[in-house]
């Protein structure tokens, strides 16, 4: 079988599956596969496909097919630019996370301290840190495993970053947390628990609930950070939240409440709400 072939029957079993993007993801399967680019079907249609490369293939077509996300089989999500490893224990890097990253990185000088809350993959430490110069972080997460995800990313992507510098830490919150930060940023679970269940199935079944689950009103995380984090936040120092599309109003109101000033919305890609942030005033107990 050429690879023009394999891709076609790749693309047919996974728009039978109701995968939306079937073509899209039958084309990602293969070059991941196969080691090749998207320049390939385009040039290199008639290229042979090995028989355990459409071994591989089909298996990862199916896999596809039963709604696993494409980016647990190809074991990787692109973020900020850099290739994150990812698996079924971490929340896969969305695209929105960034504008998190970017608000985070203009705030961001040299020689700061940066705690990253509810860490997953390690993809927003790592980026805050591979983008700036001589800062230093910690990432907290209460799952081992993820931890694990997120030390192997740092070792991989801050691997000659002089100066720079990442540790992870298994905590519920601040429980285990010493130290004073400049910035503390978080991505905390924050879908309702009602809502989690309606997700599409990618999200629901095999992304961890634990990274999801945000409890009745989805903002149990905030009211626990923001009740916690003076303890390790200097005071001037900044907090930057992720936010769902209709939590602005609510986050906003806690952290002015829990002494933080000039707090500011952003908004995604999308034009909807997503980032909230401010300093923690010098008055605030």
């Amino acid at each position: 079988m050429n690879y023009r072939e394999c891709f076609e029957k790749g693309k047919g079993a996974l728009a039978d599956a109701g995968i939306e993007e079937a073509a899209l993801d039958a084309r990602l399967l293969l070059e991941h596969i196969c080691g090749t680019d998207r320049n390939t079907l385009l040039v290199h249609g008639d290229r042979t496909v090995s028989p355990e490369e459409e071994k591989q293939y089909l298996d990862a077509v199916e896999r596809r097919s039963r709604r696993i996300p494409l980016q647990q089989i190809t074991g990787q999500q692109e973020f900020m630019g850099l290739p994150f490893w990812v698996n079924s224990n971490v929340l896969i890097p969305r695209q929105d996370t960034e504008v998190l990253v970017e608000e985070v990185l203009k705030h961001t000088h040299d020689g700061m301290q940066i705690l990253d809350m509810c860490t997953g993959s390690g993809c927003i430490l790592i980026s805050i840190l591979h983008y700036s110069n001589d800062c230093e972080g910690l990432g907290v997460d209460i799952s081992s495993p993820a931890l694990e995800v997120a030390e192997e990313n740092a070792e991989r992507l801050l691997s000659g970053r002089t100066g720079v510098s990442a540790r992870f830490l298994q905590s519920d919150l601040f429980e285990a947390v010493d130290g004073k930060y400049d910035i503390l940023v978080s991505n905390p679970p924050y879908i309702r628990s009602a809502v989690v269940d309606t997700l599409m199935p990618e999200v629901k079944d095999y992304e961890p609930r634990i990274a999801l689950d945000g409890e009745e009103d989805g903002l149990v995380f905030y009211r626990r950070i923001l009740s916690d984090c003076k303890k390790n936040l200097k005071k001037g120092g900044m907090l930057f939240f992720e936010i769902g599309y209709d939590q602005a109003e609510a986050v906003k109101g806690m952290m002015e409440q829990a002494g933080f000033l000039e707090v500011t919305v952003k908004k995604d890609f999308g034009g909807l709400d997503r980032v909230v942030f401010g300093t923690l005033g010098f008055g605030a107990l």
